[in-house]
């Protein structure tokens, strides 16, 4: 009776750390000002060998947007207005994606 009693609790705490993963886990980011992927009305060309990406918004709203670089620096959180374009190019890493910020 008493293993039983250990491995519920085992059960429990390990249902509990489940649980609370997901959210403990999206807290960085969200501390980030990362709001998710950019939708698809934002185009990005990017030239991966030359490290540069340009940035169009041709949404029909203004769009907060940033280039996050995997191992490298990201850019910083601009504002775009509808259609309005913007480069950045980076030294160190690989181009991940655009998100809202």
């Amino acid at each position: 009776m008493r293993l039983t009693a250990r491995t519920a609790l085992g059960t429990a705490a390990v249902l509990a750390a489940a649980t609370l993963t997901p959210v403990l886990t999206a807290a960085p980011a969200a501390a980030l000002g990362v709001t998710g992927t950019a939708p698809a009305c934002v185009k990005r060309d990017v030239v991966k060998h030359r490290n540069y990406v340009k940035v169009t918004n041709t949404c029909r709203e203004t769009m907060h947007l940033k280039v996050v670089i995997d191992w490298g620096s990201d850019s910083p959180c601009l504002t775009y207005q509808p259609g309005e374009q913007w480069e950045w190019t980076w030294g160190r890493g690989s181009y991940g994606k655009v998100v809202t910020c």
